[in-house]
C-alpha cells in the first residue's frame, strides 16, 4: 500500500477506537483491544484490534486477527466488510468521509490508472498483489480441514480476505458479493504471473463459499499453471491444487504443476529439461481424456507420460481417507525403480 491509501490507514491507525466503535459497534473495548465477534459485527470476542502500539513496538494500531478463522488485516478491511464494498476505491471514499477529509484533486483522480479489464493478465495481477500472506489465514485452515498441512514459504498461495464473487443465475438472488478467498498465482514457463485460480472459502465453516462456482480461475490460462518448484526432469502434474497439495505432503522434493482443470492440464506447456512427467488423474471421464491428450503430445517431444492413479476418486481422497502412509506406499507401487530411489 502505497500513497494516498497508505496515508489514510496510517490516520484511521490513529484513531483506531473511533474507527471500531463506528464499524464494529457490537464489542467493547478491553485494555489495549477492541474485542468483536469477527469482521462482520457479530457479537463475541474472537477478533481482536490493536488500539495502541505495542510496548516492544511490533504491534501497530489498527492491525487485527481473528482467533477463531485466523483471518487478519487492517482497519480499511474492517470499513470495506462493514459497508459491504467490492472496489477499494468505494472503501477509500468512506474513510475520507470518516475521517472529514476532502476528496482527491480532481487531476489526481484522473491520473490514477483505470482498472484493468475483468478477466485478463493484469487484473490477476492486481488481484494478486491486493492479497495477504498465507500462513495464519482462513486459507490454511481450510487446506488443514483436508490433510494438507505442509506447505513450504515459497509456495504461489496467498490470502484474499475480500474477494470479489460474480454470482451466476444458480446463485441465491441474496449471494454476498464478496468472500474470503485462497489465491494462487498461474504462471508462464518463464514464472511470469499470467493469471489466478480463487476459492472462496467460508469463516463459519473454514470450507468453501456456499455459491454456486467456489472455484474460479481467470486471465491466460492454456499452458500455464500453478507452479510448485522450479522445472526440472521429473516432475508430476495434476488437475487440481488440492491434488497437487495432497501429492506435495509425501513427496515434497518432486516439482509439480496443477493445471486448474482437465482441459487446461492436458495442454500445459513442457519445460526443456522435462524427460518424465508423472500425471496425477482424476477418477472420472475427464481425467481419462487428459492422460490421452497429454500423452500423444509428449510424445511428439520425447517426453516419457506415467500414469498415477488414486485409489479414491482423487488423490486428496486418499489423503484423508487412508492417510499419507497409505497414500505414500500406493504411489511408491506406481513409480519407476529410479524415481523411487530418488524420492521415497
Amino acid at each position: 500500500m502505497s500513497g494516498p491509501a497508505a496515508e489514510i490507514a496510517r490516520r484511521l491507525s490513529e484513531n483506531a477506537e473511533a474507527v471500531c466503535r463506528r464499524y464494529l459497534s457490537k464489542g467493547r473495548r478491553e485494555g489495549h483491544y477492541w474485542l468483536v465477534g469477527n469482521i462482520r459485527n457479530a457479537p463475541g470476542r474472537s477478533l481482536y484490534v490493536r488500539l495502541a502500539s505495542s510496548a516492544d513496538g511490533r504491534g501497530a494500531p489498527g492491525k487485527w486477527t481473528d482467533a477463531a478463522s485466523g483471518e487478519h488485516g487492517d482497519l480499511l478491511d474492517i470499513i470495506a466488510t462493514s459497508c459491504g464494498h467490492t472496489i477499494f476505491r468505494e472503501t477509500l471514499e468512506e474513510a475520507r468521509r470518516f475521517l472529514s477529509l476532502p476528496p482527491p484533486p480532481i487531476g489526481a483522480r484522473n491520473r490514477s490508472p483505470r482498472k484493468a479489464p475483468s478477466g485478463t493478465p493484469e487484473a490477476a495481477r492486481r488481484l494478486w498483489a491486493a492479497t495477504k500472506p498465507f500462513m495464519a489465514s482462513l486459507a490454511a485452515t481450510y487446506l488443514a480441514g483436508r490433510s494438507i498441512l505442509t506447505l513450504a514459504p515459497g509456495d504461489p498461495l496467498r490470502f484474499h480476505p475480500h474477494c470479489f464473487y460474480r454470482p451466476s443465475e444458480e446463485d441465491a438472488p441474496d449471494t454476498r458479493p464478496a468472500w474470503p478467498a485462497m489465491i494462487a498465482a498461474v504462471t508462464d514457463l518463464d514464472g511470469a504471473i499470467t493469471g489466478v485460480h480463487r476459492t472462496w472459502l467460508d469463516p463459519a465453516t473454514a470450507d468453501k463459499a456456499p455459491v454456486a462456482y467456489p472455484r474460479r480461475a481467470m486471465g491466460h490460462l492454456l499452458g500455464h499453471g500453478v507452479r510448485f518448484g522450479r522445472a526440472a526432469r521429473v516432475m508430476v502434474a495434476g488437475e487440481g491444487l488440492e491434488t497437487i497439495l495432497s501429492l506435495r505432503q509425501v513427496l515434497p522434493s518432486l516439482s509439480m504443476i496443477a493445471g486448474t482443470s482437465a482441459a487446461h492440464l492436458a495442454a500445459i506447456a513442457f519445460p526443456a529439461e522435462l524427460k518424465r512427467l508423472y500425471f496425477a488423474r482424476d477418477d472420472d471421464p475427464a481425467g481419462a481424456i487428459a492422460l490421452a491428450t497429454i500423452s500423444d503430445r509428449a510424445a511428439a517431444g520425447g517426453i516419457e507420460v506415467v500414469p498415477l492413479e488414486p485409489e479414491r476418486d482423487d488423490f486428496n481422497g486418499d489423503l484423508m481417507s487412508l492417510g499419507p502412509r497409505r497414500l505414500e506406499a500406493s504411489l511408491r507401487k506406481q513409480f519407476l525403480p529410479c524415481d523411487r530411489l530418488q524420492h521415497f
